[in-house]
């Protein structure tokens, strides 16, 4: 299964995009696509986003990664979220 990585945001909310710098880096270094879905003006991807929240994070920024099912809530260090969309 292809190493799909899901970033759900919102348009405004800061800290989606104090995040956002470092999964852009991250995406560019591990030559992997991020696919980035904004939920607090788009109900389809809301639905989606619930739907993948096992963990109940229940708000922005929330990342998924569909080949293994980890999910991480909020903002985190760049070594977790490398460890994250590599899958490990």
């Amino acid at each position: 299964m292809q190493n799909r990585l899901l970033m759900f945001y919102g348009t405004e909310c800061s800290h989606c995009h104090d995040a956002e710098p470092i999964i852009d880096k991250l995406a560019q270094e591990l030559k992997l696509k991020v696919t980035k879905l904004e939920v607090w003006h788009n109900s389809e991807n809301k639905k989606l986003m619930v739907k993948f929240d096992k963990i109940k994070c229940g708000g922005v920024p929330f990342f998924y990664n569909e080949k293994n099912g980890k999910a991480l809530c909020g903002n985190q260090s760049e070594a977790v979220f490398r460890k994250w969309m590599k899958g490990d």
